[in-house]
C-alpha cells in the first residue's frame, strides 16, 4: 500500500464512520417507530449523497488536469487551504456536537412524521447530513499528497460499512469515543501538513517569494519525501526532506491558531437547546 493510500485509508475511515453514523441512526429510529417503508428513501439519499462526493471529486481532478505551471501550483495550493479549513472545522464541530447527533437525527426524523412522513423529508434528512461528509472526503482525498489513494479509500470506507454494520445491524459496541479521539489528533497533524503544503505550493508559484525564506535543511539524502518512510511521513504529517522557513513557519503557526480557536467561541455552535432536550429525553 502506497503512502497516499495509508493516508487516504485514514481519512476515509474517519469521514465513512461518521457516515456510517448519520445512516444507522436514522434506520434505527424508523424500525423503533415502526416506519419502516421509509428506510428505502433512507437509503436512497445515502447513494445520491455518495454520487454528489464522487462528482465533485471528478470535478476537481478534471480541473487539475486543465492546468499547468504556476496556475497548477495555486489551484492546488488553494484546494489544500480549503482543505484545512474544512477539515478544521469539521474537527471542531464533532468535539463539540458529537454527544447531540443522535438526538438531532432523531429529532429530524420526527418531524418529518409528524408533517405526514414525505418521502423527499427522509431522503433529504439523510442526503444533506451525509452530502456534507462526502463532499468534504473527496476534497480532502484531491488535496492530501501521494499518488493513487483508491485503494485505500475503498478499504477506508468498507471498514466504515463494517463498522456501522456491527453497531446497528448486530447490536455490537464498539469505543467509538477512543476511535475519535486517536483519529482526531491523527487529523490535525494532517491539516498542519496540508497547510505547510499550500504555503509550498503558493511558495513555488511565486505568490511567497518576498517571505518564502532561506531552505533550513535538507535530510533527502537520508530520508527523501517521495519514497519509503519518507513518503508515509509526508502524507501523514506533512513531513518535507527539503523545507524553506515558510514551510516550517506554517507547519507550527497551524498548530497555534487551532490552540487559540479552542479557547475562543468562534468554533462553537449554538447547540444548548440540544443539550437540554438531550438531557430531558
Amino acid at each position: 500500500m502506497s503512502a497516499g493510500d495509508l493516508s487516504a485509508l485514514i481519512l476515509s475511515l474517519r469521514e465513512g464512520v461518521e457516515m456510517a453514523l448519520v445512516v444507522g441512526i436514522v434506520l434505527a429510529y424508523l424500525g423503533q417507530v415502526g416506519a419502516h417503508g421509509a428506510r428505502r428513501w433512507v437509503w436512497a439519499g445515502a447513494l445520491a449523497a455518495a454520487g454528489v462526493s464522487l462528482l465533485a471529486l471528478g470535478i476537481l481532478n478534471a480541473l487539475n488536469a486543465e492546468f499547468e505551471g504556476t496556475t497548477e501550483q495555486i489551484f492546488e495550493g488553494t484546494t489544500m487551504l480549503l482543505a484545512t479549513v474544512f477539515l478544521t472545522w469539521m474537527v471542531f464541530w464533532m468535539l463539540r456536537n458529537s454527544r447531540y447527533l443522535k438526538a438531532e437525527l432523531q429529532r429530524g426524523v420526527q418531524s418529518v412524521l409528524e408533517r405526514g412522513g414525505a418521502a423527499w423529508g427522509f431522503f433529504f434528512l439523510v442526503f444533506f447530513a451525509v452530502v456534507r461528509e462526502g463532499v468534504e472526503l473527496a476534497l480532502l482525498l484531491f488535496a492530501a499528497p501521494g499518488a493513487g489513494k483508491v485503494v485505500g479509500s475503498v478499504i477506508g470506507l468498507a471498514l466504515a460499512v463494517g463498522v456501522g454494520v456491527l453497531i446497528y445491524a448486530f447490536g455490537r459496541r464498539i469505543d467509538l469515543r477512543t476511535f475519535f479521539k486517536v483519529t482526531t489528533v491523527i487529523l490535525i497533524l494532517f491539516a498542519a501538513g496540508l497547510f505547510a503544503h499550500a504555503a509550498h505550493e503558493f511558495a513555488e508559484a511565486g505568490l511567497l517569494a518576498p517571505i518564502e525564506g532561506p531552505l533550513l535543511w535538507s535530510t533527502r539524502t537520508w530520508l527523501p519525501e517521495d519514497s519509503g518512510l519518507g513518503s508515509i511521513l509526508r502524507a501523514l504529517l506533512g513531513y518535507a526532506d527539503s523545507p524553506h522557513a515558510i514551510e516550517v513557519v506554517a507547519y507550527f503557526a497551524y498548530f497555534v491558531g487551532v490552540w487559540l480557536l479552542s479557547k475562543t467561541n468562534i468554533v462553537r455552535p449554538a447547540v444548548q437547546a440540544t443539550a437540554e432536550a438531550t438531557r430531558t429525553a
